[in-house]
This record gives structure tokens, sequence and C-alpha cells, in this order.
């Protein structure tokens, strides 16, 4: 570990997911149609949602485009330095690089936990108050909606970036993972960091866990609202939670699994890990897309206005 002063830490070592070169090959060109599709994916349904002028006047679907956004950009925290780790001997991170991917990571996983957890305030008012729907969510509330979202991320973000920052490092300098975030920076600090790791699990997983169960919660009286009202746009309705459902335990599942476990760590981490950074994002585009008769509807004109632009009829 390169050191300035004998004191400031210039650099962390990342162990990555495997010693064999064989294996991160293949996890190379594997994690790289992954991430392609990631990137294809949520830039498809951003585009959509943004140009269909019908979609984007619905509030759904324009938390979905922000949804979208931060998958696209959650993706890029880590996963492009991983890819390109994969191809050489020496994984090393700059410390302020650990220190930005900690910021960015936390500020969108946690931009995205809360603005789940509008997506689902906004499908409780759409089912259980359906008439004045429009009234309450207008477009005033989800820009001051989707403004909190960013800022309570940004808030959660510098609170764990606090948590580092103040932290000795004089060795060890191996991170047992493939990018830093904080369960395994405060692990290598040369000083008792029984207080810090209980204000992780404070900020982060009661962070996780609480949103999810205000989640679990809003759902549920939604599901029950939808068996005492049988009404023609039920299924579609059940259709719209279960995917909101699906994505709610990929995501939060694994965070919780993370940071809700101080003073201990497990193999299983890394599995954890590259699915919520990886395996999420990708998803999602699927579970919205497959399941959405809108967003399918709203992708076929996209593509007819495509291929018009690109290839005009000859009069």
């Amino acid at each position: 570990m390169k050191k300035e002063n004998d004191s400031k830490v210039m650099e962390f070592v990342l162990k990555g997911l495997s010693s064999s070169w064989e294996l991160q090959l293949f996890l190379f060109l594997l994690f790289l149609v992954f991430y392609m599709a990631i990137v294809l994916g949520n830039l498809l349904i951003g585009m959509t949602v943004w140009v269909d002028a019908h979609l984007i006047q619905s509030p759904m679907y324009y938390f979905l485009g922000y949804l979208s956004f931060i998958d696209l950009c959650l993706s890029c925290v880590t996963v492009p330095k991983m890819l390109g780790d994969f191809l050489q001997q020496g994984k090393t991170i700059s410390f302020l690089g650990c220190l930005g991917q900690i910021f960015f990571l936390h500020f969108l996983g946690a931009s995205e936990m809360f603005l789940l957890t509008v997506m689902a305030y906004d499908r409780y008012v759409a089912i259980c108050n359906p008439l004045h729907y429009l009234t309450v969510m207008n477009r005033q509330v989800c820009l001051q909606l989707i403004s909190a979202c960013w800022g309570g991320g940004f808030i959660h973000s510098i609170t764990q970036i606090m948590l580092v920052i103040q932290l000795p490092f004089c060795g060890p300098h191996e991170l047992d993972n493939f990018y830093c975030d904080v369960p395994q920076i405060i692990k290598l600090a040369c000083t008792d960091t029984y207080v810090v790791e209980v204000l992780m699990v404070s900020n982060s997983g009661l962070l996780s866990l609480f949103c999810f169960l205000v989640l679990l919660f809003s759902y549920a009286v939604i599901l029950i609202t939808l068996r005492t009202r049988f009404h023609q746009g039920q299924s579609k309705a059940l259709s719209t939670c279960a995917s909101h459902l699906t994505v709610v335990s990929l995501i939060f599942v694994p965070c919780i699994f993370i940071y809700l476990r101080p003073f201990c760590s497990f193999s299983v981490d890394k599995v954890f890990s590259v699915f919520y950074t990886l395996i999420t994002p990708m998803l999602n585009p699927l579970i919205y897309t497959l399941r959405n008769a809108d967003m399918k509807t709203a992708m076929k004109k996209l593509r007819k206005k495509y291929v018009a632009s690109c290839f005009p009829s000859k009069d």
C-alpha cells in the first residue's frame, strides 16, 4: 500500500472475483454482455418514456424514466472498472477513486430506494384513490418528489463519506471485493471501528430495511384493495404491482443482507454485490417492458418512427 508521509493512503488493492486468469476472461465476456444489455435496455426505456407524449404525462412512467436513468448511472460506477480489472493482473484503486465509488454508489443507490418508495405511493394513490389521482400526483408534486429523492440520496451518501474519510489506514491494504464500499473499507482501518460499524448499520442497513418494510406494507394495502374492488383494470394493476414488487425484492434484499450485518463478512457477499450492481440494473428493463403493454406499444411506435426516418418511403 502506497503512503504519503507514512499516514495518507494513496491506493488500495482489489482482490476481485477470482484469481484464475481463465475464469477472469470468461467473466469479462459474460459481464460485458450484461453491461451492454444494461446500457441498451435502460437507454431504450428512457428514450421511450421521454419521446412518447402519452407516457411522459403519466406519473408512473415519468418515475420509470428516472429509475432507468439511475440504473444506467449506477452500473457505470463499478462495472467499467471491474471489466478493465479482469484484463490485468494488478487491480488497484486510488484512495480518491475509492471515495468516489462510495459516494456515487450510495448517492444513486439511496436515490433509487427513495424513488421506488415514491413509485409505491404513486400506485397506492392510483389504485386506492383513482378519482383524485391526477390532482394529487400533478407534475409539480412529481418534481418535488424527484427532488426529495435526489436530496435524500445526497445526504445519505455524504454521511457515508464522512464515516470513511475520518478513519486512519495503516494496513492491510487489500479489499476483498471488486469495488470500494463502506463495509470493506472500515475493516482496513487501524483503529477500533465498533462505533463506525454501528453507524453504518444505522444509516445504510436500517434505511434499506425501513424502506423495504414501507414498500411491502404499501403493496399489501394495494393488493387488499384490489381484492375488495373488482373492476376492469384490476388485471393491469396487478401486473404493474407484480413488476414493482419484483424490482423491489431484487434491489432491497441484497442491500439488507450486506449492510445490516456489522462486524462480520461472508464469501457470498461478492455474489450479492454482483447481483446489486450488475444483475438488477439489467433485469429492470426486462421486467418493466415484458410485463407492460403500454411500454411495448410505445416501443413499437418508436421503432416505426426510427425505421421511417432511416428508410423514408419513395413516392
